[in-house]
């Protein structure tokens, strides 16, 4: 089962190097497919394993390989969209506790509430890591941050929270079957 495991992490690492690369440029922070992932392997995944693939995910990155929406180095973990980035790491883990309940809830219905009110809890962290590390290493107002680094991407980010969420619903006895 272990390897099944390594598996799936691996294959969320992938996916959310993908999601990097399906990004619509919009400067500062480029609008990108990385939380729907990183949501997807907490919810399908659990909190280890979404962790791992995004601490993979950002450890390929902060190395020089190109995999962030910018390209690659630790360059970018610093830069603007840095807290955005780092914020990944506690997002997976809060999506990852709805993974984790996943096996305690009976009911498709449930599932889908644990996801959505986890991921979006998960999402906003994301905006509270990553505007202030904008607002600070662009020396912006808040209000200035705010728009550059949230506002853009609310709607946006509603609709990755519930494809993910919806995904999860659909995937997870596939899932749980396969890890056992």
């Amino acid at each position: 089962m272990h390897y099944k495991r390594l598996l799936l992490t691996s294959l969320f690492s992938a996916l959310i190097i993908i999601g990097a690369y399906l990004r619509f440029p919009l400067p500062p922070v480029p609008i990108t497919l990385q939380t729907l992932f990183v949501l997807l392997a907490g919810f399908l995944g659990g909190t280890r394993m979404a962790l791992s693939s995004t601490a993979i995910y950002l450890l390929l990155g902060a190395v020089g390989l190109p995999v962030f929406s910018s390209g690659g180095g630790l360059g970018n973990l610093i830069g603007p969209t840095g807290g955005f980035l780092i914020a990944l790491l506690p997002a997976a883990c809060i999506a990852g506790i709805a993974g984790n309940f996943s096996a305690k809830a009976e009911k498709p219905r449930t599932y889908l509430a644990l996801c959505l009110g986890f991921g979006l809890i998960a999402t906003l962290v994301i905006y509270l890591v990553g505007v202030p590390f904008l607002k600070y290493n662009r020396s912006l107002s808040w209000g200035i941050a705010i728009q550059a680094g949230m506002l853009p991407f609310l709607i946006g980010d509603v609709i990755k929270l519930l494809v993910a969420s919806q995904l999860a619903r659909s995937f997870q006895p596939r899932i749980s079957q396969l890890l056992g």
